[in-house]
C-alpha cells in the first residue's frame, strides 16, 4: 500500500474558458470540482490504476463532508484528522490551448499540535505500508519541520518515504535524507540557488542532492518530460501530447506513476518512463483528472539512450 499524506489539502474548482483577459468579462465554458492536493492526487492516480492507497488529510466541517464525498466517488480510502478549516479553495482558470492560471488560498493557520495530530494519523496506518509520501504546500503556522519528523516516523518502521513539496519544506526534507524527492525545475533551482539553464545543469543539481544523503531524485520538467537519479545512473523520459487540456496535477500522477512502477519492482528507466506516460496522460485531461488504464495505454514515451540530450529548459 501507498500512503499519502497531505497537510494542506483543498478542493479544487477548474474553470475552462476560451482565453483568459486581465480585467476582461468572461464565460466560463465550463465547470468541475475535484478533491485536490498533492498528496490526494497522487493517491486518485493511484486508485484510478487498482493501486492500494490511502490519503491522509486533515479535514473538517461542511467541507469535509462535500471533499469526503468526492473522495467516494473516486474510489479513494482515506482517513480524516478532524481539523475543521483546514480545507482551502484553489481554482484553476483553463484556456483552450491549455495555459492554466491557479488561484490557491493558502489554507487554515495551523499549530503544532495539529501537525501531531496529523503524524499520529499517519503512524497508525503504517502497518502493511510499502511508501509513504508527504506532499504539498503547508498551511500557515506550520514549517518543514513537519516532513522532517514524517521521514524520521516513517524510516522508524522500516517503510519507505518520500517528499513532494518546495521552498523551505524541501529543503528540510532533503536534509532529513528521505528515499525519494520529487522537485519540478523551478523547485529544484529556488533549492540549489542557481539557475538550471540546460538538461545537464538540472543533472548536475540533482546529483548534489543525491550526493546530500537522498537516495532518488525526480524531476518533473515539463513539456521536457522528467529526469530521475541515483548515485549510479540518471535516465530521462519524454512524451508528446498532442491535445494539451490542463497541467493541473500532472506532477502529481507522475510521481504516482513512479511509485507504481518502483514498487512493482521496475528498474528506474522503465520507472521514469511510467512516470512520464501518467503525468503526460493527466495533460491531457480536462480539470484535475487523473488517468486511468485506458487513457495511459496511447501514450508514447521516448527513453533517452546515454549520455542525457542536450536540452534547453523552457518555461511552461
Amino acid at each position: 500500500m501507498i500512503i499519502t499524506f497531505t497537510p494542506n489539502p483543498s478542493l479544487d474548482r477548474t474553470i475552462s474558458l476560451d482565453t483568459l483577459e486581465r480585467g476582461g468579462v468572461h464565460r466560463a465554458n465550463s465547470l468541475r470540482e475535484d478533491p485536490g492536493g498533492k498528496g490526494v492526487n497522487v493517491s486518485r492516480a493511484l486508485a484510478a490504476n487498482n493501486v492500494a492507497t490511502l490519503a491522509v488529510l486533515p479535514a473538517g466541517g461542511a467541507m469535509a463532508v462535500q471533499f469526503s464525498a468526492l473522495l467516494d466517488g473516486a474510489s479513494v480510502p482515506y482517513a480524516l484528522v478532524d481539523l475543521p478549516g483546514a480545507l482551502r479553495t484553489n481554482i484553476a482558470l483553463v484556456e483552450n490551448d491549455g495555459t492554466t492560471t491557479k488561484i490557491n488560498e493558502r489554507g487554515r493557520v495551523s499549530t503544532a499540535a495539529d501537525a501531531t495530530l496529523m503524524l499520529d494519523e499517519v503512524d497508525a496506518h503504517l502497518s502493511g505500508a510499502h511508501w509513504v509520501v508527504g506532499c504539498g504546500s503547508l498551511p500557515p503556522g506550520m514549517d518543514g519541520s513537519i516532513y522532517t519528523e514524517l521521514v524520521d516516523r516513517v524510516r522508524a518502521h522500516g517503510v519507505k518515504i518520500a517528499i513532494d513539496t518546495s521552498g523551505e519544506a524541501l529543503g528540510a526534507a532533503i536534509a532529513a535524507r528521505p528515499d525519494l524527492v520529487k522537485p519540478n525545475h523551478h523547485e529544484l533551482s529556488e533549492y540549489v540557488g542557481r539557475p538550471l539553464p540546460q538538461l545537464s545543469d538540472v543533472l548536475a543539481a540533482a546529483r548534489d542532492v543525491v550526493a546530500s544523503g537522498v537516495e532518488t531524485v525526480v524531476v518533473s520538467l515539463g513539456s521536457h518530460g522528467a529526469i530521475a537519479v541515483t548515485a549510479n545512473a540518471a535516465e530521462h523520459a519524454v512524451a508528446n501530447v498532442a491535445t494539451p487540456l490542463s497541467t493541473v496535477g500532472a506532477g502529481d500522477c507522475l510521481l504516482a506513476g513512479w511509485l507504481y512502477a518502483i514498487d512493482s519492482g521496475a528498474h528506474p528507466r522503465d520507472a521514469i518512463a511510467t512516470a512520464v506516460r501518467w503525468g503526460s496522460a493527466a495533460v491531457g485531461l480536462p480539470g484535475s483528472s487523473v488517468p486511468g488504464p485506458q487513457d495511459l495505454a496511447p501514450i508514447d514515451v521516448h527513453i533517452s539512450v546515454p549520455p542525457l540530450p542536450q536540452i534547453t529548459m523552457t518555461s511552461d
